[in-house]
């Protein structure tokens, strides 16, 4: 029998193989190689902390969740998950041997304690009293005190110390997040020299421990990964935000569900720490290298070496949207798509400092998933709200693992007069979109603005996303009725323009999958191109499977899970995908529709994925502009023309790269050139 769906954790971790690939990958400048395997190491934490611990939870509750996971049952599927992730630990220890031994022709050493010369003893000794000792968090290890709960993803040194009596004592030294990972130490000639602070901590461990009378000491390092998903109680005297606060506290305690511990370690020291840490046989256990926590190497110290790094692209200016002029005159002439990180998001920043001044302003309406830890963005909105506009922020406080810098800057812009709507209730607003209203002739105009990313400066430079600049009152009238939608959600709004979940997403696009397969049917031309993020709902998958089996063409670019199978013969043979994994984070959700050659193209802030369609206020929104409708479908078939960092995906999902005999094509450089030569003509 043919395999209808790939499972999508398996999916996902394929996905996360394919960020692996791109640490081995000797193209990658070497530094940007290192920071790749921090982004693998950081996404793996992210996986067991929310998915691994969702399969967890339905294995716990006796549930097979044949249904859920795609044909496979939860118990089958962790330990599947713990095989390939410890191959792919394995893997990625490879690479990072080979990495180094590369760093080291270019003069750049990480040593460990064994290798310190006199210089670096005294730098090292100082650093450690004046930098190191002052945050040093340490539990010494008895029988009779209970161990406290050790921080979720934090690194721990596990010290044996053999006493003179000959009886071991165990203790726990926290590396905390505030002490540097990476320790450059004084430069040799031409030679730079780093030590990990793990291995600092080792070469001052008798500095340490100075107290205990022992013959021997070891130290070895151990890191927990607990559920990461919020359970919210159910106290009606609390507010949402006093509730999110302290779900996300609780995450500190939350169920173990992995646990990686150094495989050099003295068995009796790990089945110690086991049994008092309570992890189980059914936890994910995965005996690791020295070093853990290798997100960190996505902060790698550059040392100056730019030439070990991508050369940084200067963000483009959009022609005819001037910084001079005001915005909001530019867009009431046309609209306007800006493309980050190819364009620069400071028309973001620039429309809302504006509306902010603006006295013809009297309201501004936007939706925030994820700030910037420095936000200009919200700098604009309490700007705006001081300056006597009415200021609605829609601000999801349950944005996963940035619930606090959105809890921190509510409460700021709360006090600050702006008024705030925490999303709805069961539903996550994940839409991003600003509409404002100003005064023209004695009537209200609406302007705004709807994107497929977040409203932040820092991801902006680093994620690629769409955004629409409009004045389209058709549309913005919609937009306006989802902030509606906000105040009274009891009440199902009907949209003409743009395309809402959760109500009409599922609905609309089988409609236009539909009126695809009568095209075909009818000897028309017909093709589906969508571009997103992540692929799983099978709902959607079976309505592809449908289309291909009519005829239409379909081509898919995911970055990330892909339930999708191509290729295969009577179910997808007419289905074709492809991941991109490069310097950018491919971030864009852009549906195109043959529509018998007068294409119907969407940008939008929802993947299709079951949340997104079911359980989130997501936006899809129509593009009506001819120049922007063809712009986007040429970084669309620039995208798909990738013959240098797209993988294919496939039924064996073993992301073999995508190769041709065309000229090379390496679409995010390609795309770059597109706008440059966008503003020379």
């Amino acid at each position: 029998m043919t395999k209808t769906y790939i499972n999508r954790e398996l999916s996902w971790l394929q996905f996360n193989a394919r960020v692996l690939q791109e640490a081995n990958d000797e193209s990658v400048p070497l530094i940007e190689r290192l920071r790749f395997l921090g982004i693998f190491s950081n996404n793996l934490d992210e996986f067991f902390k929310v998915r691994y611990a969702t399969v967890k939870r339905i294995d716990e509750a006796g549930k097979g969740g044949k249904s859920e996971l795609g044909g496979i049952k939860a118990s089958e599927l962790l330990e599947k998950i713990t095989q390939i992730v410890i191959k792919q630990q394995s893997e990625s220890l490879k690479i990072l041997s080979v990495i180094q031994k590369k760093l080291e022709v270019e003069n750049i050493f990480i040593i460990n304690e064994t290798q310190i010369d006199d210089l670096q003893h005294e730098f090292i000794k100082s650093y450690f009293i004046q930098k190191v000792s002052p945050a040093l968090g340490i539990i010494v290890l008895n029988d009779s005190v209970e161990l406290p709960n050790l921080k979720d993803s934090a690194a721990y040194l596990a010290v044996n110390m053999v006493l003179k009596n000959k009886q071991s004592q165990l203790a726990l030294i926290e590396i905390s997040k505030v002490m540097d990972r990476f320790v450059v130490l004084p430069k040799h000639g031409d030679n730079n020299h780093i030590i990990m602070v793990d291995d600092l901590l080792r070469y001052c461990l008798d500095d340490i421990f100075n107290i205990f009378d022992y013959t021997s000491i070891s130290a070895h390092m151990i890191k927990i990964t607990r559920d990461g998903e919020l359970d919210l109680e159910s106290d009606l005297s609390k507010s949402f935000i006093e509730k999110i606060s302290d779900s996300v506290r609780d995450r500190e305690i939350g169920a173990p569900v992995r646990f990686v511990y150094d495989k050099n370690i003295d068995k009796e020291s790990l089945n110690y720490l086991m049994t008092k840490m309570g992890i189980e046989p059914s936890d994910s256990v995965i005996p690791g290298g020295r070093y853990h926590n290798r997100r960190d190497y996505m902060d790698f110290p550059s040392l100056g070496r730019t030439d070990l790094l991508y050369d940084k692209i200067e963000a483009l200016p959009i022609k005819g949207l001037s910084f001079e002029n005001s915005i909001f005159n530019e867009i009431s002439k046309k609209d306007y798509l800006i493309y980050t990180p190819y364009h620069t998001f400071s028309y973001v920043v620039k429309f809302l400092r504006e509306a902010a001044l603006d006295p013809k302003v009297k309201t501004i309406k936007i939706t925030i998933y994820r700030l910037a830890q420095i936000s200009h963005v919200a700098s604009s909105l309490i700007n705006a709200a001081k300056n006597g506009k009415k200021v609605n922020v829609s601000i999801e406080i349950q944005a996963r693992f940035d619930e606090q810098a959105n809890i921190d800057y509510a409460e700021q812009m709360e006090q600050e007069g702006v008024n705030l709507v925490f999303g709805v209730q069961g539903l996550k607003v994940h839409s991003k979109m600003c509409v404002i209203e100003r005064e023209e002739n004695n009537k209200l105009k609406r302007y705004g603005f709807i994107s497929t990313g977040n409203f932040n400066e820092s991801t902006a430079k680093i994620y690629t996303d769409y955004t629409l600049f409009t004045a389209n009152q058709k549309i913005l009238k919609d937009i306006n009725k989802v902030f509606n939608f906000f105040e009274t959600n009891y009440r199902v709004f009907r949209y003409k323009h743009i395309i809402k979940s959760p109500h009409y997403t599922k609905s609309a696009f089988f409609k236009l999958i539909d009126n695809e397969i009568q095209n075909i049917n009818n000897g028309k031309p017909a093709y589906i191109r969508l571009k997103m993020n992540s692929m799983s709902s099978y709902k959607m998958i079976d309505k592809l499977y449908e289309a291909s089996q009519a005829g239409v063409k379909i081509q898919l670019i995911i970055r990330g899970i892909c339930c999708l199978i191509p290729g295969v013969k009577g179910m997808s043979e007419n289905i074709e995908a492809i991941s991109i994994v490069d310097k950018f984070l491919e971030h864009t959700r852009l549906f195109v529709f043959c529509n018998n050659e007068a294409p119907k193209v969407y940008i939008s802030s929802a993947d299709w994925m079951t949340r997104n369609i079911e359980n989130r206020v997501e936006v899809s929104c129509p593009i009506y502009d001819e120049q922007i409708k063809k712009e986007l479908i040429d970084t669309f078939n620039i995208c798909w023309s990738d013959n240098t960092k797209a993988r294919i995906l496939n039924h064996n999902q073993n992301n073999i790269y995508k190769r041709n005999n065309y000229k090379k094509v390496r679409a995010q450089f390609e795309t770059y050139n597109y706008y440059l030569k966008k503003l020379q003509n």
